[in-house]
């Protein structure tokens, strides 16, 4: 079913379980714009409260993820000033601020209740790598490159791309990554933790919606409690997640999902032992 995202920029549908988010500027390699800072943030909340849906997923059309900041394009959210009215000039932390408003997709995407998924046709570079680090779990195809790409521009980095590989491969990788601003193959990725899946390009977007549905089909209230716990474990004691994850455990018991998942069980194991005897 197709969901109406009020710009061609950004395509969305919700397909067997699975909520699709597709940046659409195959053009620019579907480099950021600005109606995407508004429509992506919105498209993912109605995904989040959506009960048909059971996972998220964010991919880009045509070869590559995104490209990141549309540098030749501009991706500036300001409108042109009145001929002969003087603009002040805004300092650093007002246009901060005003590239942290345009990053809250990258929050949605981390913070969701349910699992989200990139899905990487091709090189996601600069934000768009931020993008795609800041989902639960990465796929992507075998010719697909991530790219930090800040540093070939003077750049220091944005929508939480150096928090999110600092996550993922600890300080001093992240900043040798950074300032390298190499680029890194799908496999290397895969090595380094960056990505969780590699598959051949001609099946990569069959990979890619078989995970998503297959996560989707899944015990919903359980993933989400599953996401919480990987989380707080990055930031807890053991002695102070322990209580928490218990009491999730104790609260996933009595789901419906839990009580139709052990009855699938019961069900199989007497027809298992049916088959021996």
């Amino acid at each position: 079913m197709e969901v109406e995202t009020g710009t061609d920029t950004v395509w969305a549908e919700v397909t067997n379980g699975v909520g699709i988010v597709t940046l659409h500027r195959p053009e620019r390699r579907n480099a950021l714009h600005p109606e995407m800072y508004d429509a992506v943030p919105r498209l993912l909340e109605q995904f989040i409260a959506d009960s048909d849906v059971g996972c998220i997923m964010i991919t880009g059309a045509g070869t590559a993820f995104c490209s990141g900041g549309d540098v030749a394009g501009g991706t500036s959210r300001r409108k042109p000033a009145d001929e002969g009215v003087p603009v002040r000039t805004k300092t650093p932390k007002e246009q901060g601020s005003m590239l942290a408003r345009d990053a809250r997709m990258v929050e949605l995407l981390h913070d969701s209740p349910k699992v989200t998924l990139a899905a990487l046709p091709g090189a996601a570079v600069g934000a768009g790598l931020s993008i795609a680090l800041s989902t639960d779990l990465r796929i992507a195809a075998e010719s697909a490159k991530l790219i930090p790409g800040w540093a070939g521009l003077g750049f220091s980095g944005d929508f939480g791309g150096t928090w999110f590989l600092t996550q993922l491969v600890g300080p001093s990788k992240a900043l040798e990554l950074l300032i390298a601003n190499a680029p890194i193959d799908a496999q290397s990725a895969l090595a380094l933790g960056l990505v969780n899946r590699v598959v051949p390009d001609e099946e990569f977007l069959t990979s890619a919606r078989g995970w998503a549905e297959s996560i989707a089909s899944g015990p919903r209230v359980a993933h989400g409690f599953m996401k919480e716990n990987v989380r707080q474990a990055e930031r807890l004691s053991l002695s102070e997640a322990l209580p928490l994850e218990s009491e999730r455990m104790a609260r996933s018991a009595g789901t419906q999902e839990h009580k139709a998942a052990v009855k699938r069980w019961m069900e199989e194991a007497a027809a298992k032992r049916a088959k021996r005897n």
